[in-house]
């Protein structure tokens, strides 16, 4: 399976182009979220961006609703909804027209343009391509419990060593996330493909495809 950047992202469609181009592998990206957020931050246009507080940049189209919070660095773009209960970490970059649901958490994060966390997520330490959606309730597991590194494996059996010790997900631009599901630590999905509801995801999916359950993924006809 391909794992590389390009092959699972289109980087046209984030502000987080140029950290991703000179990554290999999108989850080389995590460790340096926060300080590219801080540096992009001083550059944004002042007649389109306010800076809500420190450290939090928000588009003017931002539609913010009541009751969240939102903790820096962090940039959000044009019209992107955060809805009441969002709980933003910090290290968090979301595009534009994007949804931030109600008792959603993010923590180090690259969110893409036109993406929906909307119901009781939690997203950390990973990155969402661009249309891509989860369902209610599912959420990515950033930290193994035995608190090792993480690796990702592979459809053939063999593994992929990533050096972190927190990596949540990768998914593909237009990936689907079914209802109260869990992405395991490193769990890559390629682009175009879907998860059944209720699923417990490991390890990286094929793009164009349905995960239906361990051991059984299917191509999308």
């Amino acid at each position: 399976m391909e794992l590389r950047t390009g092959k699972l992202l289109d980087l046209n469609h984030t502000a987080a182009a140029k950290l991703l181009e000179g990554c290999e592998y999108p989850w080389q990206a995590l460790p340096k979220i926060g300080e590219f957020i801080l540096a992009l931050g001083e550059t944004l246009p002042k007649d389109e961006y306010e800076q809500a507080e420190e450290h939090v940049w928000l588009h003017k189209t931002v539609k913010r609703y009541p009751n969240n919070y939102i903790a820096g660095p962090c940039i959000i773009g044009p019209e992107t909804e955060v809805r009441p209960g969002a709980f933003i970490r910090g290290n968090a970059l979301v595009g534009a027209g994007c949804v931030v649901g109600n008792s959603t958490e993010l923590k180090n994060v690259i969110i893409f343009d036109n993406v929906q966390v909307p119901h009781y997520n939690y997203v950390g330490d990973s990155i969402l391509g661009f249309k891509s959606h989860m369902g209610a309730g599912s959420i990515t597991s950033n930290v193994k419990q035995d608190k090792s590194l993480v690796t990702i494996a592979l459809p053939d059996g063999g593994r992929v060593e990533t050096s972190l010790k927190k990596f949540g997900a990768i998914l593909g631009d237009n990936v689907e996330i079914g209802c109260n599901s869990v992405l395991n630590p490193g769990t890559v999905i390629g682009r175009g493909s879907r998860v059944y509801p209720l699923s417990m995801v490991r390890g990286a999916v094929p793009e164009s495809s349905i995960y239906k359950r361990a051991g059984e993924i299917a191509g999308i006809r």
